[in-house]
C-alpha cells in the first residue's frame, strides 16, 4: 500500500508540472510544460545571448527577441525578432510549447501567434539558446534532431553560422531586412540577399542599388564561404574563421547600409557575464553617405561634403520640414510652384551632378530638339544633354549627387513663375536654339552694354597702336575681380597676338592684362615671389588689390622654347571647365612678353610632399586617396566629357597642384593635344614629356593616345602609394619603381610598396586594390590598359572585380638597358622641367 500510495504521489506531481505554469526553469532551455512571460528571460550557457520580450525604445509594442546580454537596457544589441510583423500589446503576452510541440506566443491566454508549424512530434520537444545566438527547438529523446531554429529566420542581423542564400530542396531563403527604425523592428525598405549570379546585393523596395561580387566579399571576408551544389543550395556562410572565440556580427541597418562590427574585450564595461569591451565598426558599405538609395528623396539632392548632406533642388521646398529638422529626409521635396504642362516652363542648370537612375535616352536630337522634347511630356522633369544623346527623366528624381565626382549638367524642369524667386550660381536657361544665345536673350541688357564697352575699348586699342603710341594695353589686373567677371568669357577682350601685317597668329577667349598692372602685382618679379620654374620660364605669385592671389607663369624673354606650349596651353585650357583642372584665368601679350595668369595655388604641388621626408606624413592615407580620385575625375574629363577630347602628354607629381583644401589640380597643358571625335591615336615626330612617366608607345614610336595618360596616370598612382619616384630608385632586379612594384605584386607582397606612415587595417585592402589599378594602367600593350572611365570606375567602386595586370613597360633590368641610351638622352627631362625632344623612330 505504501508503496501505491508513494507511486500515486508521483504521478500527481507530474501531472501538476504539466498543468501550472512553470517558473523554476532550466537557465538556457524552454520545455514543453513551462512558459516564459514578459518578465523572465532565458539565457545561453556561457551568458552571451538572452531571450526575452522587449519594448525598443520608447515603443509601447512587445516583441520576442534574442540580444547580447547586458545589464544596461540602452546598451542591449538585438539580433532577431520573432514576431516583427506581429507586435502585441499587452503586458500579459508569455511564450511556451503547445502540445502539438509548437512555439507560440500567446496574449492574455489566447494563443495569439505560433511561429514553428510542425506536425504533431511523437515526443515532447524543448527550446534551447545557444552560445552562437541560435534558438533551436528539438526533441528531448534525440537532441541531435533539430525540428525548427531562428538561424533559418533571420531578422537585420547576420551571426557567426547563419546564412545568406538558397535552400533547392525546402525552397528556404536567408536574407537580412533592416528595421524600419530604431524603434520598429518590422520589416523595413532594405535587405541585403543573394542574387542568382553569386553575388549579393542590397535593395529597397525590391530596387536594385549596391551590390558586392563573390571574389570581393571573399577578399574582405576570410570567415566567409560559399555553398553551391543541389544537395546543399547555393550560400554564403559568415564564419569566425580561425579564431572560434571571435564575437562578430553583419548588420542590414535601417538607413540602407550594411555594417560589420566586431567585440573588442576590454574597454568599457557595457556587457555582463561574457565580457568587458565594447563593439568596434570595421566594415561598412555603401561607404559613400550618397549611395545610399532615395537618401534626399524625390528632388533631393546630396552632397557628402555638406552638413547636413542632402538639400532641395532649386524651386523645390521640404515636404515635411519637420522630418528635414530630424535630418531624415525620406519624404523629400516638393515643387514650389506646379509646371504649366508647356513651353511656360523654363529649365535651370546643375552642374558637377551625378545623374539619378531612370532615364530614356534619345539619339539624333540637338540640344533645341533634347528641351523641347522634355516640354512636350508633362511628366519629364529634367533633361542631359551631353553633345552627343539626349537623356530625358521622367517624373520623380531620384539619387541626385552633387560634388561626387559627376560632371553632368543637368536642366532641371520648374515653372517659369520660380525664375525670379531662385538666387545663387545656377545659369538659368529658357527655350532657345543655342546654350550661349539663350544665357544672351536672358541677360540681354547687361550683356549688350558689356559688349558695347567691350567694342569700344577694343577700338581704342587699336586707334592707340596705330598712333604709334605706347603698346602697353589690357585691363589693369591689380583691381580685377574673378570672381564676378570670368564667367562671362565673350564679355572679355580676347588674348591675341598679331604679326606686323596685322595677321592673326593666335587668341584664346581670355580677359587680356597690361604687363605694367602684372608687374605692381608681382612685386616687379621679385625672388620673394618666386613659385618656381619650367622649361618655358617662371612662376610668381601675384596680389591683387582685394587680397586675392593669382599664379602668374612668364615666359622667358627671347627664348623660343616655350613659345608653342604657352600659346596651345592658352587656347586649350580656357576652353577646360572642371574642378580638378587648374583654372586659367587671364593673358598678357606686350613686345616680348607673353605672360598666363592662373588660380593660385597655396599648397604647391604634389612632389612637394610626397617626395620629402617631412612633407609627406601631411598626406594620410585619406588625403591620397581623395587626391587619387580628383587626378582621375580629371583625366576622365579631358578624355571623355570635355568639349574637346584632349591628351595631356605631360602628366606628373609636379603638374598636380593643390589648393587650400587639398584638391587635386590638374595644370602645365603646354604639351597637350586635341583629338578630334573619332580621332584614336595619332603619330608625332617630336616626343615630349617627362623621363619616366612617358609610355613605351610614345617612347619607342612616337604613338600617342588616351592609353598614354592611362600609363602616366597609373605611373604617378604608384608614386603616391610608395612615396618613391619611378626613376630615382635601382633595386636589384629592376631600374624602376614599377619594376620593383610588379615584383612585389607577383610574390604577393604588395603591401611592401606602400609607405608605412600609411598602412593600418582599415586601409590594408584598399591599398593593395589601388596597387592593383596602377599596374592595370601600365601595362607594356596600351590596348591592355584600361581606361579612364574603367579607372574612376575601379577606384570609386570598391564591389567591382579588377583583372589580373600583366607585366608593366620597362620592368626588368633587361628590358630597361635595351632601351637605357634613349631614355637617358641629355634632352629628356627631369620631374620639374616638362620639355623633352626625341627623335620619334
Amino acid at each position: 500500500m505504501a508503496s501505491s500510495s508513494s507511486m500515486s504521489s508521483k504521478l500527481f506531481l507530474l501531472i501538476s508540472s504539466c498543468l501550472l505554469p512553470c517558473v523554476c526553469f532550466s537557465r538556457d532551455t524552454l520545455k514543453q510544460c513551462q512558459s516564459l512571460n514578459t518578465t523572465q528571460t532565458i539565457v545561453s550557457a556561457n551568458g552571451i545571448f538572452e531571450l526575452g520580450f522587449f519594448s525598443p525604445g520608447k515603443s509601447q509594442n512587445f516583441y520576442l527577441g534574442i540580444w547580447f546580454r547586458s545589464n544596461r537596457l540602452e546598451n542591449r544589441v538585438v539580433v532577431w525578432v520573432a514576431n516583427r510583423e506581429n507586435p502585441f500589446k499587452s503586458t500579459f503576452c508569455s511564450l511556451s510549447i503547445n502540445r502539438e510541440g509548437n512555439l507560440a506566443i500567446s496574449n492574455g491566454g489566447e494563443v495569439s501567434l505560433s511561429f514553428t508549424s510542425l506536425a504533431n512530434t511523437s515526443s515532447a520537444t524543448s527550446a534551447t539558446l545557444l552560445d552562437d545566438g541560435n534558438f533551436v527547438l528539438r526533441e528531448n529523446n534525440n537532441s541531435n534532431v533539430v525540428l525548427w531554429q531562428s538561424f533559418d529566420h533571420p531578422s537585420d542581423t547576420l551571426l557567426p553560422g547563419m546564412k545568406l542564400g538558397h535552400d533547392v530542396k525546402t525552397g528556404q531563403t536567408w536574407s537580412l531586412t533592416s528595421w524600419v527604425s530604431s524603434e520598429d523592428p518590422s520589416p523595413g525598405s532594405f535587405s541585403f540577399n543573394l542574387k542568382q549570379n553569386s553575388e549579393l546585393s542590397i535593395t529597397k523596395d525590391s530596387q536594385e542599388y549596391w551590390t558586392i561580387g563573390e571574389s570581393i566579399l571573399r577578399g574582405n571576408f576570410s570567415n566567409f564561404s560559399y555553398v553551391s551544389d543541389d544537395e546543399n543550395g547555393t550560400y554564403f556562410k559568415f564564419g569566425r574563421g580561425n579564431n572560434t572565440s571571435l564575437i562578430t556580427r553583419l548588420v542590414m541597418d535601417s538607413l540602407g547600409k550594411l555594417n560589420q562590427y566586431l567585440w573588442l574585450e576590454g574597454e568599457s564595461q557595457l556587457y555582463g557575464e561574457y565580457g568587458v569591451g565594447r563593439w568596434s565598426l570595421i566594415w561598412q558599405q555603401p561607404k559613400p553617405t550618397c549611395d545610399v538609395y532615395a537618401l534626399c528623396g524625390s528632388f533631393g539632392a546630396c552632397n557628402s561634403m555638406e552638413n547636413p548632406n542632402c538639400n532641395c533642388l532649386p524651386g523645390f521646398q521640404p515636404n515635411s520640414l519637420t522630418d528635414w529638422r530630424k535630418q531624415d529626409w525620406s519624404s523629400g521635396c516638393v515643387r514650389k510652384t506646379p509646371l504649366q504642362c508647356g513651353s511656360k516652363d523654363r529649365f535651370l542648370l546643375m552642374e558637377n551632378v551625378t545623374i539619378p537612375m531612370y532615364l530614356i535616352s534619345l539619339v539624333g536630337l540637338n540640344v533645341v530638339g533634347c528641351e523641347l522634347e522634355c516640354l512636350k511630356k508633362c511628366s519629364c522633369s529634367a533633361y542631359v544633354y551631353d553633345g552627343r544623346e539626349c537623356t530625358l527623366f521622367m517624373g520623380e528624381l531620384l539619387n541626385i549627387v552633387q560634388n561626387g565626382g559627376g560632371e553632368i549638367e543637368l536642366f532641371i524642369r520648374v515653372a517659369a513663375s520660380e525664375i525670379e524667386k531662385i538666387n545663387g550660381d545656377m545659369i538659368l536657361f529658357s527655350n532657345s536654339r543655342d546654350k550661349r544665345e539663350i544665357a544672351l536673350i536672358t541677360t540681354l541688357p547687361v550683356t549688350f552694354i558689356m559688349l558695347i564697352l567691350g567694342i569700344f575699348a577694343f577700338f581704342l586699342w587699336r586707334k592707340k597702336l596705330k598712333q604709334g603710341g605706347k603698346k602697353e594695353t589690357g585691363l589693369d589686373l591689380l583691381s580685377f575681380d574673378f570672381s564676378t567677371k570670368t564667367r562671362a568669357v565673350n564679355s572679355e577682350l580676347s588674348c591675341k597676338n598679331e604679326s606686323a601685317n596685322g595677321e592673326k597668329k593666335w587668341e584664346a577667349e581670355l580677359p587680356f592684362f597690361s604687363f605694367s598692372s602684372i608687374s605692381v602685382a608681382t612685386d616687379n618679379f621679385s625672388d620673394a615671389n618666386k613659385l618656381g620654374q619650367g622649361g618655358f620660364g617662371l612662376v610668381y605669385k601675384g596680389k591683387l588689390l582685394n587680397g586675392q592671389e593669382v599664379a602668374i607663369k612668364r615666359l622667358s624673354r627671347g627664348s623660343r622654347q616655350g613659345l608653342e606650349e604657352l600659346k596651345n596651353e592658352a587656347t586649350l585650357i580656357a576652353k577646360l571647365q572642371h574642378r580638378n583642372l587648374v583654372r586659367l584665368l587671364g593673358c598678357c601679350i606686350e613686345d616680348e612678353e607673353k605672360i598666363l595668369i592662373y588660380e593660385y595655388m597655396p599648397n604647391k604641388s604634389l612632389d612637394f610632399f610626397i617626395f620629402d621626408a617631412k612633407n609627406k606624413s601631411i598626406l594620410d592615407w585619406e588625403k591620397r586617396v581623395y587626391i587619387i580620385d580628383g587626378i582621375a575625375q580629371g583625366l576622365f574629363y579631358l578624355h571623355q566629357h570635355s568639349r574637346l577630347r584632349i591628351i595631356h602628354r605631360d602628366l606628373k607629381a609636379s603638374n598636380i597642384l593643390l589648393d587650400n583644401q587639398m584638391n587635386a589640380k590638374i595644370s602645365d597643358f603646354g604639351m597637350a593635344r586635341i583629338f578630334g571625335g573619332n580621332e584614336l591615336q595619332a603619330n608625332t615626330s617630336r616626343v615630349v614629356g617627362t623621363y619616366g612617366y612617358m609610355s613605351p608607345e610614345y617612347v619607342m614610336e612616337g604613338l600617342f593616345s588616351i592609353k598614354s595618360d592611362v600609363f602616366s596616370f597609373g605611373v604617378l598612382l604608384i608614386e603616391i602609394l610608395s612615396s618613391k619616384r619611378n626613376t630615382t630608385y635601382d633595386y636589384a632586379d629592376s631600374l624602376t619603381l614599377l619594376g620593383h612594384a610588379w615584383n612585389l605584386w607577383n610574390c604577393d607582397k604588395g603591401h611592401e610598396l606602400i609607405d608605412p606612415i600609411l598602412l593600418d587595417s582599415s586601409s590594408f585592402s584598399k591599398a593593395l586594390r589601388y596597387i592593383n589599378v596602377g599596374l592595370l594602367c601600365v601595362q607594356e600593350v596600351a590596348s591592355d590598359r584600361p581606361t579612364m572611365s574603367d579607372v574612376v570606375t575601379m577606384l570609386s567602386n570598391e564591389v567591382t572585380a579588377l583583372p589580373l595586370p600583366k607585366q608593366p613597360a620597362f620592368c626588368t633590368r633587361s628590358n630597361v638597358e635595351k632601351t637605357s641610351s634613349l631614355m637617358r638622352l641629355p634632352i629628356a627631362s627631369i620631374n620639374y622641367v616638362s620639355i623633352t625632344s626625341i627623335d620619334g623612330r
